[in-house]
């Protein structure tokens, strides 16, 4: 240890506690004395992003998938600017995230002086893009307000949290601590009156379902319990994998097609786990889900305000799912009928969107064929994604899914490398656009430098394909500002030493798949859309259903 002991020395050693091993960022003058602090010690490994954007986003797939504490370095003013549409992602999505930002000398704070990097209300900009936002007001406010904040960014509902510390501060001497760990937060316990009630109106249902949000990604156990005992499962996009995929007993994330929805009227209850109920999974709020309707959330002020509930439990998901898994033991029987009612809808769904892909339905096959089970599954918004990529392409785990929630493009990238990061060695796939690509393509070389295992499968279209449709369907095929200037990806592989291969013909994507994948490291395969031809059905956002609820 230094013999000068600052407060970038006491952050990298409370970010060594905190059991995440990684952390992303860009250095800048602003943040350079806890960077430097990081490097000396050299038992924290930093991803240098080649913007904050992409840290952030880095740092959120990264967590998502190995289920820690994301952590993210940025520099002050325009630095922590550029976080802000990654930090709106965590909070859409629950990823929690300790973002550090550095902040102008104390002295100039707040003064409007046009100092470097003074950014006009900076805390107030965190604020409204995090969970919740801290400022160091002295060097030995840091420890109290780094628990704090850990303790903010994991507790329920999680998210990220930002910090700002001044760079006067970051520098400042502080006595070292021998206790500098961080402060894990209780689950949120369920009351056991209000589970007995849930438990006796669910014992006389004989054909329930859960929704699972990604609210219950760690109650996979308890949920397996309760399908074994019966009940059916379907699950949000950030749900998907909390019962694996391939099971009999999910509708995996088909929660609003025909056949589902017709199929929900067949069921006698719903209880709703960790879940928003969002609006483009529910029709807008007019799908119409099976009544009683119930709910489990870990937020006191997590009810639903979309769709009115019969009973609502405030409790963590796995606490809340284990207590009702014990008081149905026994006292619950299924209705014979509901599991193969249950998987004729879910194959009933799936093969409606299989008739829609066209010559993109053996490409997804021959994915699912070599991936097998054990791949993370990353995507950004592309038509291709909000096709098959959400719903057709299953998953295994709660955690090897990762997908741009918050609907903000150009994310997969950034998300897929941080998601290879954490996956063990898992292949990690990440599918984008040619437009979403190119919002973020300098992280190319990060993907490189870090030899993240990532295969990116490029849907090229030539232009922002869904907004085309769009164009097509409501503005009388007007389009306007959608087709653009594609940089020749090969070259753009080549200049950073990425592989790279191209598919033309829908026949040759086995080879070039396994050669992909073939190797460790990052690779590329760019779909050639305009080669292989459209989709059977076109895709114009989100369906949604005018008449009421």
């Amino acid at each position: 240890m230094s013999e000068r002991f600052t407060v970038g020395d006491l952050v990298a050693e409370f970010l060594e506690r905190c059991a995440s091993p990684m952390a992303f960022g860009v250095i800048s003058i602003h943040n350079m004395p806890i960077l430097d602090a990081i490097a000396r010690r050299n038992r924290l490994r930093f991803v240098p992003a080649r913007g904050e954007a992409g840290a952030l986003n880095m740092a959120d797939g990264y967590t998502r998938v190995s289920g820690g504490l994301g952590i993210a370095i940025t520099s002050t003013g325009t630095a922590a600017g550029n976080a802000a549409g990654a930090l709106v992602e965590a909070q859409t999505a629950g990823t929690p995230l300790l973002h550090l930002t550095g902040q102008i000398e104390t002295g100039y704070l707040d003064r409007n002086c046009a100092y470097i990097h003074e950014a006009r209300d900076q805390l107030g900009m965190l604020r409204a893009v995090s969970k919740a936002a801290f400022r160091l007001q002295s060097p030995e406010s840091a420890l109290p307000v780094l628990r704090e904040a850990v303790a903010t960014a994991r507790s329920a509902p999680s998210g990220p949290v930002s910090v700002e510390i001044p760079i006067d501060i970051q520098a400042a001497t502080v006595d070292p601590s021998d206790d500098l760990e961080p402060v894990a937060p209780a689950p949120v316990q369920p009351d056991p009156d209000a589970l007995d009630a849930l438990a006796r109106a669910l014992s006389g249902t004989r054909r329930p379902l859960l929704w699972l949000g990604g609210g219950a990604r760690h109650a996979d156990e308890p949920v397996a319990r309760l399908v074994e005992m019966g009940f059916g499962v379907v699950t949000s996009t950030n749900g998907r994998g909390i019962l694996p995929e391939d099971h009999a007993m999910t509708l995996g994330a088909f929660t609003m097609q025909p056949a589902i929805e017709a199929f929900y009227a067949t069921c006698d209850a719903m209880l709703v786990v960790g879940s928003r109920l969002r609006g483009n999974e529910t029709l807008k709020y007019a799908l119409k889900l099976p009544k009683p309707l119930y709910q489990i959330d870990a937020d006191l002020l997590g009810r639903s305000q979309t769709y009115p509930m019969d009973d609502y439990v405030t409790g963590d998901a796995a606490l809340a799912l284990t207590g009702l898994a014990d008081r149905l033991q026994g006292k619950f029987s299924a209705d014979p009928a509901f599991a193969a009612d249950l998987k004729q809808a879910a194959d009933a769904a799936a093969a409606d969107l299989r008739a829609g892909l066209g010559p993109y339905e053996s490409l997804v096959d021959t994915l699912q064929q070599h991936l097998d089970r054990d791949f993370v599954w990353v995507r950004d918004v592309t038509i291709s994604n909000s096709t098959w990529g959400n719903r057709l392409l299953k998953i295994s785990g709660p955690r090897d899914g990762v997908h741009a929630l918050g609907g903000g493009i150009g994310q997969g990238l950034q998300m897929g490398i941080g998601a290879a990061l954490a996956a063990g060695g898992r292949r990690t796939v990440s599918l984008v656009g040619d437009g979403g690509l190119q919002v973020n393509s300098g992280e190319l070389a990060t993907a490189v430098q870090e030899q993240a295992d990532l295969l990116l499968l490029v849907m090229n279209s030539g232009g922002y394909g869904v907004i085309k449709n769009i164009q097509d369907a409501h503005y009388g095929g007007r389009h306007c500002y959608v087709d653009l200037l594609t940089p020749d990806l090969e070259k753009l592989c080549q200049s950073v030493g990425m592989r790279f291969s191209r598919l033309q013909s829908i026949v040759e994507f086995q080879s070039l798949l396994e050669a992909a994948l073939a190797k460790p490291g990052p690779a590329m395969i760019e779909v050639d859309m305009a080669a292989i031809g459209p989709f059977a059905r076109a895709f114009a956002g989100p369906p949604a259903r005018k008449e009421a609820r």
